[in-house]
């Protein structure tokens, strides 16, 4: 007698790699976004979104042409589901597309297989809502030789084609670890070895003068409010830009893109 095969249990590799490809998928809506990212061939299309309501012709059957002669699968569905897609109805214009993406991934899945000796420094953001400031932060740190980004969905601003634009293109080429908050997911890598590190103007080591003795995290929160009490509790070190002329502070890009080739 053969014993049923309980339908609520998988084959364990085939669901890690079926989630691992899910977990590196960045969701872009938009009509004129979708298309020039189906006309880049750099990128690497998993899906494409329509809505069933949406009218034929004109851009969205561009959309479809561009689809079809790249061999990409394109779904189908309600107005309500596609919604829940692109988690914009309001910007979405019936349309989303996922890019796979192998930077962009969970902290947590990153974290397992980042060495501590040696480690290039992470970037994370705390409070950083506007798309053009992420953007820009992106295109640095991805051109920089650190190892990549902590963007929490808590708090900032979501990756958009606002933020794509500002980043040209460049989202899709770096490391992006993705967490809910920093709050939970920073204890994780101060566990593993990292310490965290503030941008501060009061009592802070200047940049220059930095000199970590592990992998570190640099914090940069929002240029009205900081840094969050709870993150600065979390912090070891305060590191500041020193400011000439009655300056008092620099974009959060302008800032981000310093630390990033500091020491270059």
């Amino acid at each position: 007698m053969t014993q049923a095969k309980d339908p609520s249990k998988t084959d364990s590799s085939e669901y890690l790699a079926r989630k691992s490809v899910y977990n590196r998928l960045i969701t872009v809506y938009g009509r004129k976004p979708v298309v020039e990212i189906l006309s880049d061939p750099a990128l690497k299309i998993f899906r494409v979104h329509l809505a069933e309501s949406n009218r034929g012709g004109g851009i969205v059957e561009q959309i479809k042409t561009l689809a079809g002669q790249r061999n990409i699968e394109i779904c189908y569905h309600s107005r309500e589901q596609l919604a829940r897609i692109s988690r914009n109805s309001k910007q979405d214009q019936g349309v989303a597309c996922d890019i796979h993406s192998a930077g962009y991934q969970p902290f947590s899945e990153a974290l397992k297989q980042l060495p501590v000796s040696g480690q290039q420094p992470l970037i994370a953001l705390d409070g950083v809502t506007n798309p053009q400031n992420l953007g820009m932060i992106i295109r640095s740190v991805t051109a920089s030789p650190a190892f990549g980004l902590l963007l929490p969905s808590k708090g900032c601003a979501d990756i958009s084609p606002l933020v794509i634009k500002a980043s040209a293109g460049t989202v899709f080429k770096g490391n992006i670890l993705r967490c809910e908050s920093l709050a939970s997911a920073l204890p994780a890598f101060i566990e593993k070895g990292f310490e965290i590190c503030t941008l501060s103007s009061h009592q802070a080591t200047p940049l220059a003068e930095f000199r970590p003795q592990a992998p570190v995290i640099y914090v940069l929160g929002n240029e009205t409010e900081g840094v969050s009490a709870e993150i600065a509790a979390l912090s070891k070190h305060r590191v500041g830009i020193p400011m000439a002329n009655g300056v008092e502070s620099l974009n959060v890009a302008i800032t981000a893109a310093l630390i990033a080739f500091n020491g270059l």
